[in-house]
């Protein structure tokens, strides 16, 4: 059984983010003791060089394995060539024992909202979804731009602009489990046998209507994924139950 915990949409800066919730969410997520922690963006408000290292202050103190890719406030004031110093890689691939593979991929334009995978990225993806189709592995892509439209969530703009070519790949592949943020809501969608999950802002006071700050929980055994739905100091309860893809 795998454990994975889903946070996104920190916005650490001096004004858009909530730092005791965040210190709870910590306490809570390492209380957990997931095998992982998959953090899908937008770690700063603003890219600020300052807002980074501030950032890494509060990641160093999740006990589990962190892995992140960046989102569109983290690209903007040079901050893509900030999250590589401070942070890692922005594009990379995880593989947990012969037959687990988490990808992650930078969706992120400098200094834009808008989302975008790209050619030669989208390339890469597809060759290491076709390995993983060979080896019969179980697969996780994040990112941080949504593929597919969110309800209540306002008129679309920031869907990715390659969304299409990107949604065709994750499905034709099987891809298990697509995990983004961005949108500060929480949601599930199931296309064929992909599974595609939103996580909302663990720490941000950026919410929508009656959403509260939460995180994502993955509990993946031999045979089904459950994923929980966590408000940060308060109920958690069962988000969705599906059945593992099958080679």
């Amino acid at each position: 059984m795998t454990v994975i915990a889903h946070i996104s949409d920190l916005h650490i800066s001096d004004a858009s983010f909530d730092e005791e919730i965040l210190l709870k969410a910590i306490n809570e997520i390492n209380h957990l003791q997931p095998d992982m922690i998959i953090l899908t963006g937008d770690i700063t408000d603003n890219g600020y060089y300052k807002q980074f290292k501030q950032a890494t202050r509060y990641l160093q103190m999740f006990e589990a394995p962190l892995f992140a890719i960046p989102g569109n406030h983290d690209a903007r004031n040079l901050g893509y060539m900030t999250f590589e110093e401070l942070i890692g890689e922005r594009s990379w691939k995880l593989s947990v024992g012969d037959d687990f593979t988490v990808i992650g991929l930078d969706s992120s334009s400098p200094d834009e909202n808008r989302g975008d995978i790209g050619r030669p990225q989208h390339l890469w993806l597809e060759h290491q979804l076709d390995e993983c189709v060979i080896n019969d592995n179980f697969s996780i892509v994040a990112l941080h731009h949504h593929v597919i439209s969110i309800p209540q969530t306002g008129r679309e703009r920031n869907v990715l602009s390659d969304s299409g070519d990107i949604l065709k790949t994750l499905t034709t592949h099987e891809v298990d489990l697509v995990l983004s943020g961005h949108k500060h809501v929480p949601n599930i969608w199931k296309i064929n046998n992909t599974v595609v999950v939103n996580a909302g802002s663990l720490c941000s006071d950026k919410l929508r209507g009656k959403n509260l700050n939460s995180y994502n929980v993955y509990i993946i055994s031999e045979d089904e994924i459950e994923i929980y739905l966590h408000n940060v100091d308060g109920e958690k309860f069962l988000f969705g139950k599906y059945q593992r893809n099958k080679p």
